[in-house]
């Protein structure tokens, strides 16, 4: 049998969080952590998480997965847990609304304010918008972000500074813009971020990067963002 401990918070019924043991055969071991979730849930429909494609594209499944963040839906029991006990939390750093799900409001409201869209001002707008091979390329690493806010919730940065620190994850998809040769906003996108909170508070410390589902470098690209912001101010 596999031990399976869930962290467990329902503000309307219980006074603090707390961990609950649950059991499953071994033959889970082969599966991946959102099976467990799914078939402890039959037995506990209280039993509260988020998921959608189960294919680590919408990124719903995010948390805490013994120590690390990944979605649930692509993590294999045995990478996660070992021989030893698989052990599930909420991300961090996110407030839990229950059990697994966390209120990731402040998080979108942060990707809306970069701007998460092509602005193109050439007076173009009923005619593609061509882009040489070169160009598209410098894309490859940013446009595959998800979302899921693994990255964001694993950094210390955006933990003492949530208000003003936009995070790895929001930073990524700004970057993803500002570096797209169709975008003729990459002045005001970096204008934008030229104060002392909204992309300075990264301390390199790597957690977004180690932990993205999708093996991209959010932390490459913020310091591409300063290289860019300290050109500009040359």
């Amino acid at each position: 049998m596999i031990d399976v401990d869930i962290y467990r918070y329902n503000p309307e019924t219980d006074r603090e969080p707390h961990m609950q043991s649950f059991f499953v055969d071994d033959d889970f071991g082969k599966r991946m952590v959102l099976d467990v979730l799914e078939h402890l849930r039959e037995s506990d429909p209280s039993l509260a998480y988020r998921r959608s494609c189960r294919e680590g594209v919408c990124g719903s499944d995010g948390m805490n997965i013994n120590g690390k963040n990944a979605l649930a839906c692509i993590t294999p029991v045995t990478e996660a847990a070992g021989s030893g006990k698989l052990i599930l939390r909420p991300l961090t750093g996110m407030a839990v609304i229950r059990d697994l799900v966390v209120d990731q409001n402040h998080f979108f409201e942060q990707y809306a304010s970069i701007k998460p869209w092509l602005i193109n001002d050439s007076g173009t707008v009923d005619k593609e918008l061509h882009q040489s091979a070169a160009d598209r390329a410098k894309l490859d690493g940013l446009y595959e972000c998800i979302m899921c806010g693994c990255c964001t919730s694993g950094c210390p940065s955006w933990w003492w500074n949530p208000e003003k620190y936009l995070g790895p994850a929001v930073l990524l998809q700004a970057y993803r813009f500002i570096a797209d040769s169709r975008d003729t906003a990459s002045g005001e996108r970096l204008g934008a971020l030229s104060d002392h909170f909204s992309v300075y508070r990264c301390r390199d410390v790597g957690n977004c990067s180690w932990v993205c589902p999708k093996g991209l470098n959010p932390m490459g690209a913020i310091s591409d963002i300063r290289r860019t912001l300290l050109k500009t101010s040359l």
